[in-house]
């Protein structure tokens, strides 16, 4: 019996080591990051969308991809609803605010579910990846699908990207998530570029700050990992009420105390490329 489990332990040990593999880069882009959750209805798509204007306010040319496969949320965030156009080969990426974008949110229906098995979802992918005519972009963010499954996966092994950035709240039930989230891409060498505390807490009429998901979990994490900490945003209707109206906080009013929250957040992943 030992002997079995023995056996078993090496070759689960064997499938789950890190490996080397070939990652090919994104065309027209000089640095690509992922903003990945382990875990849903954190706001990562909402904190990809605000720190992409983030870095287009210290002046880096910028732009968005859409890889929520099953949930492409791009469209509304950013009040875009029309098809990219196309060379027959490639896709033109589409233009708003002075930055680039490309989801599946722009092909399909608004209304219409993905209801796609692994290859269909790693097709899809490799379209987004290989077929967009971005221009000259300093920074691609990529907003990824909650979890750890065949699009990360996909993302790590054939694309490269030069860091990524976990959103969480600070709720124990989400960091169970994201510290399988760190053992991914540290098994698959991307380089985590930090964590943030989102929806950390949120300030009452009276003035006082509520942390309704408990408290400084995701910076526990970080430092439990070794991981860098980025940052807390509070829980903010301004932030929520610009999403909803396809105009980007961070863009729309860069002097908001949000905003220059993700202006600090941004400075600080810039760093790792200058």
């Amino acid at each position: 019996m030992s002997e079995n489990k023995a056996k078993i332990s090496d070759s689960l040990k064997k499938k789950t080591d890190p490996k080397n593999f070939n990652k090919n880069p994104i065309k027209g882009t000089k640095f690509t990051i992922m903003v990945s959750s382990a875990k849903g209805g954190v706001g990562k798509s909402t904190f990809a969308i605000n720190l992409t204007f983030a870095l287009q306010k210290i002046g880096k040319t910028v732009g968005f991809l859409d890889a929520d496969i099953y949930g492409p949320s791009l469209p509304k965030m950013i009040g875009l609803n029309e098809k990219p156009k196309s060379d027959g080969k490639f896709l033109f990426p589409l233009e708003k605010y002075g930055a680039q974008f490309m989801s599946l949110g722009f092909l399909v229906d608004e209304k219409t579910p993905m209801i796609w098995r692994g290859p269909m979802v790693i097709s899809a992918i490799k379209t987004l990846t290989e077929k967009i005519l971005w221009k000259n972009l300093d920074f691609l963010i990529i907003d990824m699908p909650p979890g750890t499954g065949d699009t990360q996966l996909t993302f790590a092994q054939d694309v490269k990207i030069d860091g990524t950035i976990i959103v969480s709240t600070p709720q124990e039930l989400a960091l169970m998530d994201v510290q399988r989230g760190i053992q991914m891409f540290d098994k698959t060498k991307i380089k985590i570029l930090g964590l943030v505390d989102n929806m950390s807490f949120f300030t009452g009429s009276d003035g006082k700050k509520y942390n309704i998901f408990g408290e400084g979990g995701v910076e526990r994490t970080a430092k439990e990992f070794n991981k860098k900490f980025l940052g807390k945003i509070p829980i903010n209707t301004k932030l929520r009420e610009s999403a909803d109206l396809g105009l980007p906080l961070t863009f729309k009013d860069p002097d908001h105390e949000i905003s220059k929250i993700f202006s600090e957040i941004a400075k600080k992943i810039t760093e790792d490329f200058l």
